[in-house]
C-alpha cells in the first residue's frame, strides 16, 4: 500500500509521539510505502528544523529520520492539479502526489485536505483512522 504523510503528522511523529509515531515505525519496519515529492521533502525539512530549535531534545533525531525517507520513499515528481481541490490551495500538493505516485491514501489531521477525501480515489483519513485500520497491536 503507498501512502503520502501529510507534514502535521510526519512532525508529530518525530516531535511528539503517539499515533504519528507509531505510523513512522510501521513504515520503517516495511509495512507500507511512503511516496513523497521534493517539495514536500522539502516542507518537512523546513518545518522540522523550525521546531528542532524549540524541540531540540525530542526531536533530535530528525535529521536522520528525514535522510531515511528520501532515501527509502518512492519519490513522485513535483506535478501541480490541473484544477484547484483542497480549499487550502497547498493542500494540493499532498493531492497531486498521491495521485502521481498512485497512493491510496493521505494520513493527515488537516480537516481541509480531510474534506477531499475519495477525490480520485483517494482516501484522506486521520492518523487515528489509519492506524485502526492497517496497524495490527
Amino acid at each position: 500500500m503507498r501512502v503520502v504523510l501529510d507534514t502535521n503528522v510526519l512532525v508529530s511523529g518525530i516531535f511528539f509521539g503517539g499515533v504519528p509515531a507509531e505510523i513512522l515505525r510501521a513504515w520503517s519496519s516495511g509495512s507500507f510505502e511512503l511516496v513523497v515529492s521534493p517539495q514536500i521533502l522539502d516542507e518537512y525539512r523546513r518545518i522540522c528544523r523550525e521546531l528542532g530549535d524549540s524541540y531540540l531534545k525530542a526531536g533530535a533525531n530528525y535529521p536522520s529520520i528525514l535522510e531515511k525517507i528520501a532515501g527509502a520513499s518512492l519519490i513522485a515528481p513535483d506535478q501541480p492539479l490541473e484544477v484547484q481541490v483542497c480549499d487550502d490551495p497547498y493542500d494540493d500538493v499532498f493531492l497531486a502526489v498521491a495521485k502521481v505516485g498512485r497512493a491510496s491514501k493521505i494520513v493527515s489531521g488537516d480537516r481541509a485536505l480531510l474534506r477531499t477525501s475519495g477525490w480520485s480515489g483517494i482516501a484522506v483519513v486521520t492518523p487515528r483512522q489509519f492506524a485502526a485500520a492497517h496497524l495490527s497491536s
